[in-house]
């Protein structure tokens, strides 16, 4: 992705006013008199109003006990954030830590707001495009700054003087109608991930409300340092929420995200951050100690630190990936974690020769998959918008391709595992069944009894609905959306 600069904030001089004015241009002047306005509106409303509005506008503007105040520097910012991030020319969580570190000088309430802004707006970007047309969001980052915090926070909460010119149009968008709008914009999607949703699941209004919240942050305790009671007693110590994950018995909940990576059962790597899905397909795997086992997609290793804990840091791992660079932060998370037994290596493709001779050689072979992350829109919310129905058939070819490559790695009487963050039967249960009929020599195992095995115990009707494949949704399991099937060579 090419750098991305963020345009210049308006620098306002704060200097001690001269004896005379003679001097002054009239255009710095007038330019002074507007900030000094703003300065002092933004300053009065801080306040509140000590003696009680005293006509309609007036208590239109006043808070409620408890209501944020919006300041004019957090609109101003939000939409230079806003101004590049709606170009949906790359991933938002990247360009939103180049914005912060653009911005050394905000407060941490400030970015707090800021951030939650950013994910409100790209959450809803269907029902703002739908509001503003024909105006496109990226055009009017502005507008899009001002109602997503009315929205949010209440439009009193807004400072009278940022609004400006836009207090027609945010009114026009406020007011709007979203039960005229059609039912793809009412569920925030586009519309041809909404209709292959709809052909697949009964129980869509409910999906499509989870992905419109925020993920909690999950967290796997790193059993060669710690247990979950001790970690939870840690952080109970330290006066934070936390609880134990209902399925994964390697996982931990917090309902907030403070500042993880300065706390002491990070670095020391007793905790890493993964959601409960990814947690339970490392544990789908059923990884024992000194085997022989594959991450073939191996990426920044999530999955992988997962199973070399599960493994006693024993045997050998090996975490192929293409991508390098990714590859190349596994490496200090296995020191922090105290695995020795994982091999990050980077592969030119699945058709790489090292492949190639490592054929027949592995107990378990995990494949996480290439995929549309259809699962993760709760916590990728850019990424619904950035997808291409052109991209659904691109990926689902590599899909094929990784699969039966990887499948030549297993040795007989071994097990693989194909695993998506996927929510699209396409990517998944039809990926499956594709391979199975071409290779009568695997045969598919149900997930609920290698989970059982394990002491891990489903809801009846999660089996009753996908059979011997494992799906994690939002609106189910509180998880990311995740997919995986159990394969097992004769």
């Amino acid at each position: 992705m090419a750098e991305t600069k963020f345009p210049k904030r308006r620098a306002f001089a704060m200097q001690k006013p001269r004896k005379t004015e003679r001097t002054e241009s009239p255009r710095r002047t007038e330019r002074q008199r507007a900030a000094d306005k703003r300065r002092r509106e933004e300053a009065r409303a801080m306040g509140g109003y000590a003696k009680g509005p005293k006509t309609p506008e007036k208590r239109m503007t006043a808070l409620q006990p408890g209501q944020v105040r919006i300041t004019g520097l957090i609109v101003d910012e939000l939409t230079r954030a806003l101004g590049v991030i709606l170009k949906l020319d790359g991933p938002a969580d990247v360009l939103m830590k180049l914005f912060f570190r653009s911005n050394p000088r905000l407060g941490m309430r400030d970015r707090g707001i800021i951030a939650e802004g950013i994910y409100y707006a790209l959450r809803h970007l269907g029902t703002l495009s739908w509001a503003m047309h024909p105006v496109p969001p990226a055009r009017a980052p502005r507008l899009v700054a001002l109602a997503t915090l009315a929205r949010q926070h209440g439009i009193e909460s807004l400072p009278p003087a940022s609004i400006g010119r836009e207090e027609g149009p945010l009114k026009n968008v406020l007011a709007a109608d979203f039960s005229k709008a059609p039912p793809h914009i009412q569920a925030e999607l586009p519309e041809w991930i909404y209709s292959l949703l709809e052909a697949q699941y009964d129980d869509t209004k409910e999906l499509y409300a989870s992905m419109l919240e925020g993920a909690p942050l999950d967290l796997r305790v790193n059993l060669l340092k710690a247990s979950r009671e001790e970690v939870l007693q840690e952080l109970a110590a330290n006066g934070v929420e936390a609880y134990p994950t209902p399925f994964s018995p390697d996982g931990v909940r917090l309902p907030t995200k403070p500042g993880l990576t300065q706390w002491p059962i990070y670095k020391e790597g007793k905790v890493d951050v993964q959601d409960e899905g990814s947690q339970l397909i490392a544990r789908l795997l059923t990884p024992r100690r000194r085997e022989m086992i594959c991450d073939f997609c191996a990426g920044a290793g999530g999955k992988t630190l997962a199973i070399g804990a599960l493994m006693r840091s024993t045997g050998s791992l090996y975490a192929f990936d293409v991508n390098e660079k990714r590859l190349a932060g596994l490496t200090p998370r296995m020191r922090r974690a105290g695995l020795s037994n994982v091999h990050p290596i980077a592969i030119r493709s699945e058709r790489d020769e090292r492949i190639r001779r490592l054929q027949g050689k592995f107990d378990r072979v995990l494949i996480d998959a290439p995929c549309t992350g259809t699962g993760t829109f709760r916590r990728n919310p850019d990424l619904k918008w950035r997808l291409a129905p052109s991209e659904l058939d691109r990926i689902n070819k590599i899909q094929k391709d990784v699969l039966e490559h990887a499948s030549r790695l297993v040795k007989k009487g071994g097990r693989m595992v194909y695993a998506t963050c996927s929510m699209l039967r396409r990517e998944n249960q039809e990926v499956v069944e594709a391979f199975l009929e071409a290779h009568p020599e695997w045969h598919l195992v149900p997930a609920a009894d290698v989970f059982a095995q394990q002491g891990i115990q489903f809801d009846a009707s999660q089996w009753e609905r996908f059979g011997s494949y494992f799906q994690m949704l939002p609106h189910v399991n509180s998880t990311d959306g995740f997919f995986a099937a159990v394969l097992q060579r004769d």
